[in-house]
């Protein structure tokens, strides 16, 4: 389901954008780069920092689970690079591991695992916005970094129009931010069916190696590692809709544009994912001040009272006797201001700004 909600960018740019995602580590001759790029291991937490100066991956573990039997499930190195650790290696991690990662020229980096009990509360990093990094192509992301964020946002898809639909905005005393426009393409992205740009930011990463021209959102993987089972999701934001909600042929609606809100916790196991809980906020209305939004979070099934949109639609939800009690591996975290924008219907300026994400345990 949320894949419907993201980048709106229309099958004309994947040329473009191909060429800008696949950029690697430039080298002439043999690549000297050694570095860990990305890793995620059994039952991590949340986001392994990878701190490059001092080639150290840390990683959050829940207490009580058994830290000397932790393994690999995935791993992204440099371009060419190699590692004598791999998917399905198990690591000990009561006390520092090292992977070796040799380079394509035959260098070898040593890299430390370290972990650390993880919060019985954790909340989302960056939930404020506070922090935003500036990206290859001068355009800014939420995030410590590229390597160090949870976030990510359908800039990658407008930025070949020269437009951003997400961006970092001040709400003064240096609070930032994130702000989410429903922007009009231009005449010449319509004739190609790709009329707006939704605004959204998301929990989750652009990845170019998943670059499908049949399936645009193919390259965003949505989600991050994440233990906890919060009971609301709390949220500042104000919204104000377009004034002219439209499909994609340009045929007005006869209802408004809406902004939409939610995180959702998934057990993703096996090669299998599962819903264990929904909170979501979809609102037409316009809130010119910005406001907190509470929204519990529903853990099982959701029953027929709720609205189709908040359903899976391509996994199921969680056995009814595990909801009670099992801790979720992911949560996705989803904004947009226009709730159809994936399927470029939205009235164009509609805009949404989000802050001070927090989960609430008690």
């Amino acid at each position: 389901m949320y894949k419907k909600l993201l980048i709106s960018s229309g099958p004309f740019l994947l040329a473009m954008l191909l060429i800008q995602s696949c950029i690697k580590e430039d080298f002439f001759g043999l690549s000297p780069y050694g570095n860990i790029k990305d890793i995620v291991l059994s039952n991590q937490a949340g986001n392994a920092k990878i701190v490059n100066d001092s080639n150290q991956v840390i990683v959050e573990i829940p207490g009580g689970v058994d830290l000397s039997h932790i393994q690999i499930q995935s791993i992204k190195l440099s371009s060419f690079a190699k590692s004598d650790k791999n998917v399905g290696d198990v690591l000990d991690l009561n006390t520092s591991q090292t992977i070796t990662v040799t380079a394509e020229d035959g260098s070898q980096h040593i890299w430390a695992v370290i972990s650390f009990v993880a919060s019985a509360n954790p909340q989302l990093a960056n939930g404020d916005f506070s922090l935003w990094y500036k990206t290859a192509s001068d355009y800014y992301e939420p995030g410590e970094s590229a390597s160090n964020t949870i976030w990510g946002t359908g800039n990658p898809g407008t930025q070949i129009l020269g437009k951003l639909a997400t961006t970092p905005i001040d709400l003064g005393d240096s609070n930032l931010a994130a702000m989410m426009e429903t922007l009009d393409n231009g005449k010449l992205a319509g004739t190609f069916g790709a009329p707006i740009s939704a605004g959204s930011i998301f929990t989750g990463v652009f990845n170019p190696d998943k670059i499908n021209p049949s399936d645009p959102q193919a390259a965003i993987e949505f989600g991050t590692p994440f233990a906890g089972r919060p009971l609301k999701l709390r949220f500042k934001y104000n919204y104000l809709p377009g004034a002219e909600n439209k499909d994609k042929q340009g045929n007005i609606l006869s209802y408004g544009d809406a902004c939409d809100v939610y995180a959702l916790l998934e057990v993703r196991l096996g090669g299998k994912t599962e819903r264990l809980a929904t909170a979501w906020f979809r609102s037409e209305q316009a809130q010119s001040e910005l406001v907190t939004q509470e929204v519990a979070f529903t853990y099982g099934e959701l029953d027929k009272a709720f609205p189709d949109y908040m359903f899976p639609t391509d996994h199921d939800f969680v056995s009814a006797d595990s909801a009670s009690f099992i801790l979720p591996t992911h949560i996705v975290f989803v904004a947009s201001s226009s709730f159809d924008g994936a399927n470029f219907a939205g009235a164009i300026g509609s805009s949404l700004i989000i802050d001070d994400v927090e989960l609430l345990y008690e």
